[in-house]
């Protein structure tokens, strides 16, 4: 289609280059025209003055002051052809119009010079175009001479010769270099159709790298680019790893959603077919018991899925103060009747976690209200910003967590006391949460005895 060629690299790269030799060799054709011409002008230019030097040379005066010039003296046969192309013409300044021309060239005939009506002064070399003979273009070069015992009488001394043969070299040498521009632009044509196939046959090794992926062939872009193309080839394999890396995670969370359905359904499963007395209550309390945990397992899942399609997107920022701020409102009321003291540190208003302000609340919601649900009196809540991470502190005055079973409560469902409310999931949901966000989850002894739990998530300011 014509508006798809008029997009193609190629043509735009041959359009820009074809365009830009034919300017340059147009300007260099003219260029060097205007060296050859005015170069060729000088030259004769200089063939005349030495032509006026011989004749001033042998320019005779007598008593009178009568100027003469002996043409058999004159060794140049084009002085006594006619019409030869080369003329001189002496005469006296001032003298009548008729008196014109009486002292010239044999090769003049019965025409004559028609310098410039201006006199040249004494000692200066006049040079100017004319016409001579037949319409002919002159170059004229004349100047004033007069004897040394009767300086009041002046002579105009005139050589001219016959521009055509300037003309006509100059010609013969305008269609030579037009013709050798020509071939040259011909070639330099061939070379930038060459440049042009060269500089895009990576692109059509992209091309075909891609046909292979789309096709199924290979998985990632193979093969071998130059150093400008490689960077784009590089980022476009780290895009199909990071698909490849989301494939799998949901496969996993699909395979894990699976399997942590399945204990819940077969308890349901064997206390329908048990439950065969009068009292439906305690079979209504266990399916509460398994659905609400089947619920737990299928918001958790979900929860990953939502940070693992969104972690990387760029411009998220949530502000960590007020997010915080109303979380420990949150727990003041959940924890009323326990009058626990929530302390948390003043946090700048610019410190900002890099991603969705649901994810943060999910995560510290998590840690503050496993926090409130160990403390004896009080839990404390400080930050602070180290380089680009943000570090969350999270610590209660509770029993703590001996240090060989801090690494097994973050897994799924594991919980130390059975007595405490809870699913066992709270842990486990916030180090997924922070691996997937590439931050770090620490669990160690705090200062009052109990636990501190302290993360690590991407800072934005």
């Amino acid at each position: 289609m014509p508006w798809r060629r008029a997009l193609s690299l190629r043509v735009r790269w041959l359009a820009a280059t074809l365009a830009a030799l034919a300017v340059a060799l147009v300007l260099a054709g003219v260029f060097l025209h205007s060296l050859f011409q005015d170069h060729v002008l000088r030259q004769f230019q200089t063939t005349l003055t030495q032509q006026l030097d011989q004749l001033t040379a042998r320019l005779e005066f007598d008593a009178a002051g009568q100027a003469s010039i002996d043409p058999a003296q004159l060794s140049d046969p084009r002085w006594h052809r006619p019409y030869s192309g080369l003329y001189w013409q002496l005469d006296e300044v001032g003298a009548p119009a008729d008196a014109q021309g009486a002292l010239r060239s044999r090769s003049l005939w019965d025409d004559r010079l028609r310098p410039e009506p201006d006199v040249p002064a004494d000692g200066q070399l006049h040079v100017h175009q004319g016409t001579g003979p037949r319409d002919a273009p002159l170059l004229l070069v004349e100047r004033t001479v007069y004897p040394a015992d009767a300086p009041q009488r002046r002579w105009r001394l005139v050589v001219a010769g016959d521009l055509q043969e300037v003309t006509a070299a100059s010609d013969r040498f305008a269609r030579v270099l037009a013709l050798s521009l020509l071939g040259l632009g011909l070639l330099l044509a061939l070379a930038a159709l060459a440049q042009v196939a060269v500089g895009l046959a990576p692109l059509r090794a992209l091309q075909r790298a891609l046909t292979a992926l789309r096709e199924g062939r290979t998985a990632r872009l193979q093969g071998q680019f130059p150093a400008e193309v490689q960077p784009l080839i590089d980022d476009f394999n780290r895009v199909l790893d990071r698909n490849a890396e989301v494939v799998e995670r949901a496969r996993t969370q699909a395979g894990n959603l699976a399997h942590a359905l399945k204990t819940p359904l077969a308890v349901l499963d064997q206390a329908a077919s048990r439950a065969d007395g009068p009292d439906p209550a305690p079979l209504a309390a266990l399916v509460r018991d398994q659905v609400g945990l089947a619920r737990r397992h299928i918001d958790w899942h979900l929860a990953r899925a939502r940070v693992a399609a969104s972690q990387r997107l760029p411009g998220q920022r949530t502000p960590l103060a007020p997010v915080l701020a109303g979380l420990l409102r949150v727990m003041a009321k959940v924890h009323a009747e326990r009058a626990l003291r929530l302390d948390c540190a003043d946090i700048p208003a610019d410190w900002a976690f890099a991603g969705e302000e649901q994810d943060l609340q999910e995560m510290l919601g998590n840690l503050l209200d496993n926090a409130c649900l160990w403390a004896r009196t009080r839990v404390r809540v400080e930050a602070r910003l180290d380089g680009g991470q943000l570090q969350v502190v999270v610590e209660d005055d509770g029993p703590g967590i001996a240090p060989e079973q801090r690494q097994a409560v973050l897994a799924r469902g594991v919980r130390l006391d059975e007595a405490t409310p809870g699913s066992g999931l709270g842990l486990a949901i916030v180090a997924d949460l922070v691996a997937l966000y590439g931050g770090a989850l620490a669990l160690e002894a705090g200062s009052a005895g109990g636990l501190l739990a302290r993360i690590s998530l991407p800072a934005v300011r």
